[in-house]
């Protein structure tokens, strides 16, 4: 394959831990491990370099807890230094929308990523704005996306939601998953058999959430589960709703943040996965949950409706319909037969998932920004 010179300009790295730093840190993993080269560009402060690429950062600044890049000139200097071949905008809305402009401005490829649904999570701190924050947010989201030469969705549902609001050039790029850290059989190790005793002393059906503490998530959703006969609640994660959540749901094991070992020990402690956000884009950690033999729950809406296989790999509940998660989760934490079958089947399902296979693919939409289908000459 042709080496390729690309820079990532991301709006999260680390040493900020989400989505988009993950995402952008396996695509980086891959494109090192097949010899390309690449830089980031990134809010600081940042490391200095990450699998041997340069990380260069711009001035940035702390809003509800999350590193966010001040847009300036600088980007378009740094970029036109580094002459990259095509730039990728990860998750782009602020830093990121200049440097789809900056690329604009150079005569650079770009492929843009669409990971966090803003609309939904500005107009849910909106108040009674909240709709023309919502409607405000998308117009800013058409404009910045004319920009690239590609705009990539993470699932279907997403990809007709940018569709209908306007959003050119798009198309479907899922995401991968670590099917060796997250296995099955870390359920036999030893820190997840200590684990268990602590959070299900009696033998209970763990029930597990895994993610952000934050009102998007809508992690309330789990108190319609909290008194399920025989069962345990525990949820790993952190955020601003960790304190109201305690308050909601004295019950529960709060295990805090983890990340690599530590969480894929955490899902392997589980019996089953319960995912709660109507309003996700993907759902990597229904993947996660799924690599690691979880027959998983979740909302039919969004990210889920193209990872959960009903029936198969786990249930998908309908949000508006009072009761529906304690329906789905009440029948699987009943029955373990079902939880070993849905399991094995979700394992099987991630494991054509892998990170290398995906970035591959990713590698291909490059190559169309690069040269595209109608400056290609006809042979």
């Amino acid at each position: 394959m042709r080496v390729v010179r690309v820079a990532i300009v991301t709006e999260s790295f680390l040493p900020t831990l989400n989505g988009v730093t993950t995402s952008v840190c396996r695509v980086l993993d891959h494109l090192a491990d097949t010899g390309h080269e690449a830089m980031v560009v990134c809010p600081g402060p940042a490391p200095a370099a990450y699998r041997g690429f340069p990380v260069r950062t711009v001035r940035g600044v702390t809003v509800r807890g999350f590193r966010v890049g001040v847009p300036t000139f600088e980007l378009e200097r740094i970029l036109a230094d580094y002459a990259p071949q095509v730039v990728h905008a990860a998750s782009p809305f602020g830093h990121g929308a200049r440097g789809l402009a900056a690329a604009r401005n150079l005569g650079l490829p770009s492929v843009a990523v669409y990971q966090t649904d803003m609309p939904t999570y500005l107009a849910q701190h909106g108040g009674p704005i909240s709709g023309g924050v919502e409607r405000a947010t998308w117009r800013w989201l058409r404009h910045l996306h004319s920009l690239a030469d590609i705009t990539l969705a993470p699932s279907s549902t997403t990809l007709q939601e940018l569709n209908d609001h306007g959003i050119p050039r798009t198309a479907l790029w899922g995401r991968g998953v670590d099917t060796v850290t997250y296995h099955p059989d870390r359920r036999f190790e030893e820190e997840v058999a200590d684990l268990r005793r602590c959070v299900a002393p009696h033998g209970e059906t763990v029930l597990g959430y895994v993610g952000r503490l934050a009102p998007e998530k809508e992690i309330h959703r789990l108190a319609e589960v909290a008194d399920l006969p025989h069962t345990s609640i525990v949820i790993v994660g952190d955020g601003p709703s960790r304190d109201r959540l305690e308050r909601l749901l004295p019950k529960a094991h709060f295990l805090g943040f983890r990340e690599g070992l530590p969480l894929a020990q955490a899902y392997a402690a589980l019996d089953l996965f319960v995912h709660t956000g109507c309003h996700e884009t993907f759902g990597q950690t229904l993947q996660e949950a799924m690599a690691a033999g979880l027959p998983v729950v979740a909302p039919a809406a969004g990210g889920p409706l193209d990872i959960v296989k009903p029936g198969v790999t786990g249930l998908l509940f309908d949000p508006e319909r009072d009761g529906a998660l304690r329906q789905a989760v009440g029948s699987l934490a009943a029955d373990e037969s079902m939880r070993t079958r849905m399991g094995a089947s979700g394992r099987r399902k991630v494991e054509q998932r892998s990170w290398a296979s995906v970035v591959d693919q990713l590698l291909d939409f490059y190559a169309d920004a690069i040269n595209p289908a109608y400056a290609r000459r006809v042979a």
